[in-house]
């Protein structure tokens, strides 16, 4: 029986806790980690067969291939970074989006069924490498004095209110910047995986009770979250590089 004297095992932070699979020297291995170990062997994997031995006349796998990574270098890349330049960020944000949807794709795989991003360390590091790539490039494209300028928004035009601009901009892409960045795709992640599972316990609560019809109305309703919920993975990964892309054209960009 649940606290609440129902019976019903609601969802909660324990849903996003597991015990570890084996320790090695102190450190704790747990499933999540295994997840995400498994989805950089299978992106890494899956691009090495499809352009490993690429052919003029592409086959099935090399055809998927190009189709993914022509999606994100002229979607994503193209558009926001323009070709001359964002060329050389191709593979890094191909990597990062592929990573970052099959990390996610996880919540919905029987066995796994649980999103890598729900767990903050996840998007938070991925986050702080935007981040500093976004620092270092910035420093390296235009010294102190130009990087001092892009992230305090440095506008002589605004006057009086100078000052006050600088600070906000400094705190807000120094420190809010990759906080924001990591936060938007956890939490809908986060938010997406506790209403797949809250659906999914209670249809099969329901149906070990009288209320049957009502455990077939929460399975519809459990589909209906996957569909949803395969929707939200793809964008919240388009989202994230997206932003990581404007960020680098941020760092590139000439400040006026």
């Amino acid at each position: 029986m649940s606290d609440n004297g129902c019976g019903f095992p609601a969802p909660g932070l324990h849903s996003f806790l597991f015990k570890p699979l084996f320790t090695v020297g102190g450190f704790d291995f747990n499933k999540v980690m295994l997840l995400a170990l498994i989805t950089t062997a299978l992106v890494v994997g899956f691009f090495w067969a499809a352009f490993g031995n690429a052919k003029v006349i592409p086959g099935k796998l090399q055809l998927v291939g190009e189709a993914g990574y022509d999606f994100v270098r002229r979607g994503i890349v193209y558009e926001t970074l323009g070709k001359r330049e964002g060329e050389k960020w191709v593979p890094f944000i191909v990597s990062l989006f592929f990573f970052i949807w099959i990390m996610n794709v996880w919540s919905v795989v029987p066995l796994a069924q649980f999103p890598v991003g729900s767990i903050i360390a996840y998007p938070m590091v991925l986050a702080v490498i935007v981040w500093v790539l976004w620092v270092g490039l910035t420093f390296k494209r235009h010294g102190f004095v130009g990087f001092f300028k892009n992230v305090t928004g440095y506008d002589k035009s605004l006057g009086p209110v100078l000052p006050l601009v600088m600070v906000i901009e400094f705190f807000s892409n120094l420190l809010v910047r990759p906080f924001t960045h990591a936060v938007r795709l956890f939490a809908n992640m986060f938010a997406g995986h506790l209403m797949l599972v809250m659906f999914t316990v209670a249809s099969w609560y329901l149906l070990n009770s009288w209320m049957i019809p009502a455990a077939g109305v929460s399975f519809v309703m459990t589909m209906a979250m996957i569909c949803f919920e395969l929707f939200v993975q793809a964008v919240q990964a388009y989202v994230f590089v997206l932003l990581a892309c404007s960020y680098i054209q941020g760092a590139l960009a000439e400040h006026h």
